[in-house]
């Protein structure tokens, strides 16, 4: 069998090239693809040192630093990649790699990290955020994104079995492209984050410094509780901002080394998180380190995070209760119900209450359902699934077509 691996671009190692890094665990022998590969050399080696066959889109003027410029040529250009002699395609897709074409003979999967946010929901929080609500360029923008929506609905329809990498991107796909979506979480790095028991008397959060991460409500509400101590790593647009909020219980370490921020994280008494992601490595590589978390309960925090039993779903009450009835039956971390200050300090003061009932192991325990090896398990029997659906199906129009046949020749 020959298998394609397809991605949208490789420039960086992230949570996204860490998909691509398992699915080429499973399948080494695969080819790989991409819109744009700009990696160096000594970069390679989560790719088993490959090469992606690349789009026109690579030698486009000024592509090694904004590639992402030419979004609009992307559909295009990843339709344009020849996948035709190939058995199997497994896409790593968040915004065009799921469109590559394919044909009837063709098993096409689909790890979707999630359908293009600045397209669909959250269009207009991105519109605000980059000044395009209005003008001339934001009309162009809003046109261009009104046909990547067009795109990205009819390329859904060459896609035979879609994965997503949590039960809240699952439901995204369901109202985007009306697709049910298989839930295989994405793999983090657990052995990186040893586990630590004993804990010193100070929360953590660690994020890039831009506004959807909400680090200024955290840093806003230790302002106010001053016999807490706050931990603040990483660094981005926002920093200097944040360093105007910062009070004395506040130590504001901007970027620290892979090192210093595992130290820090296992050392936590919990780890804070406040935005609303797709899923969200850092909680679960807290807990791999045994750290509890304090979440916002929106998004896969509550599929990483288990709450106390007593604890209100926030949303999302059929993910939340598989995510306790599949992992450690201790609680892993709290919940805070809305975006603000207010909320995280409600938070804090509950979790210090229940503190006695958080364990390290525990945490560590829930975190190894994101192990690399299982990712690999899941992947590789979702893709057999697959295959024999395929199978199935062409052995099915195979006999109707001998059984027809067979009536005309009578």
């Amino acid at each position: 069998m020959k298998i394609a691996v397809v991605h949208e671009w490789f420039v960086d190692y992230f949570g996204s090239e860490r998909v691509v890094e398992q699915i080429l665990q499973c399948y080494p022998e695969a080819d790989l693809f991409a819109v744009v590969d700009f990696l160096k050399d000594d970069e390679r080696g989560f790719l088993l040192n490959k090469h992606a066959k690349t789009t026109f889109v690579q030698k486009m003027p000024f592509a090694r630093k904004h590639f992402r410029q030419y979004l609009p040529l992307m559909p295009m250009a990843i339709e344009l990649l020849d996948l035709s002699s190939y058995d199997l395609i497994i896409s790593s897709s968040h915004a065009v790699a799921k469109g590559v074409i394919t044909g009837p003979n063709q098993v096409h999967v689909s790890y979707v990290h999630s359908p293009m946010r600045y397209a669909w929901d959250l269009q207009h929080l991105y519109l605000s955020q980059a000044g395009l609500k209005t003008g001339l360029k934001g009309w162009m923008v809003k046109w261009m994104l009104h046909k990547l929506r067009i795109w990205d609905t009819r390329s859904a329809n060459g896609v035979d079995q879609f994965l997503s990498n949590s039960h809240y991107v699952a439901r995204r796909i369901e109202k985007t492209y009306r697709r049910e979506a298989k839930v295989i979480f994405p793999p983090a790095d657990i052995e990186a984050f040893p586990m630590c028991e004993d804990k010193e008397d100070f929360y953590l959060t660690a994020s890039r410094m831009v506004q959807y991460k909400r680090v200024d409500l955290i840093i806003e509400a230790f302002a106010a509780m001053k016999d807490k101590r706050l931990i603040v790593i990483g660094d981005g647009p926002d920093f200097e901002m944040m360093k105007s909020k910062v009070t004395s219980n506040i130590t504001l370490l901007g970027y620290q080394p892979f090192n210093q921020l595992r130290d820090y994280m296992q050392r936590a008494k919990a780890f804070i998180f406040a935005s609303e992601e797709d899923l969200g490595l850092t909680p679960i590589e807290a807990q791999a380190c045994g750290t509890p978390v304090i979440a916002y309960g929106r998004g896969g925090a509550l599929e990483t995070v288990i709450g106390l039993p007593t604890e209100p779903t926030l949303i999302s009450p059929r993910s939340h209760h598989a995510n306790r009835e599949q992992s450690s039956p201790g609680p892993t971390g709290i919940f805070f119900e809305e975006q603000s200050a207010a909320s995280i300090i409600d938070a804090v003061h509950r979790f210090e209450t229940a503190y006695p009932l958080f364990s390290a192991r525990e945490c560590r325990a829930n975190a190894q359902r994101f192990s690399p090896e299982r990712f690999r398990q899941k992947l590789m029997e979702a893709v057999s699934e697959a295959c024999t659906r395929f199978d199935m199906a062409a052995t099915r129009h195979s006999s109707l077509r001998m059984l027809q046949e067979s009536r005309v020749t009578q």
